[in-house]
């Protein structure tokens, strides 16, 4: 138990360094992952991946609909619509999950500035 208290008391110390936006890049980096060690394991791990990149998702959107986000609107606009996107894609029966990966990829990017 000890050591779970220190590794907790580390990772808040180094996100304390890191920007919000690098920490959210961050969360879609961890979903492409899911997604690109899914694309070719079992139904279960696909599943999986899908359903926790439709969380995200509806999460941006969520986020993306509050009028209280300081985000420009017509930038706010653009994430939902690429968000629609991706929720359709995650919809079929057989996701392109290079489609998906490569979406969260390029929202990474942006976020992290390296667009």
């Amino acid at each position: 138990m000890q050591s779970l208290t220190q590794a907790a008391r580390a990772y808040q110390a180094a996100t304390n360094h890191r920007s919000q936006r690098d920490q959210e890049a961050d969360v879609f980096r961890y979903a492409s992952g899911a997604l690109m060690a899914a694309r070719s394991a079992d139904l279960i791990r696909r599943v999986q991946a899908i359903a926790d990149n439709r969380r995200l998702w509806i999460t941006v959107a969520d986020l993306m609909r509050d009028p209280a986000n300081a985000l420009p609107q017509e930038l706010r606009a653009s994430i939902v619509s690429v968000g629609i996107a991706v929720q359709r894609e995650m919809d079929r029966d057989s996701p392109d999950f290079d489609f998906l990966i490569a979406i969260n990829e390029n929202m990474a990017a942006g976020l992290a500035g390296q667009v």
